[in-house]
């Protein structure tokens, strides 16, 4: 069982399912590398204005958002 466990353990992050940015609360986006107050609250106000239909609408509507975030995000 002890072995079955530390398996477990080992699985369960790939099972992770992905943030949402468009149901994200501010907490959960405080979570991502990279994430500062002031894009945390960018992203927010983005996303009240409208939700986001998909990234390159994201990277559109969020200045900052390039290459280099995008890989810090997928890397959380």
């Amino acid at each position: 069982w002890r072995i079955l466990g530390l398996l477990g353990l080992w699985v369960i992050p790939s099972w992770a399912p992905a943030l949402e940015l468009n149901l994200a609360n501010e907490a959960e986006l405080d979570g991502l590398r990279g994430m500062g107050p002031a894009l945390n609250r960018q992203v927010r106000q983005a996303r009240d204005a409208r939700p986001f239909t998909d990234w390159a609408d994201f990277q559109a509507r969020v200045s900052g958002i390039g290459a280099a975030k995008a890989r810090a995000f997928a890397k959380c």
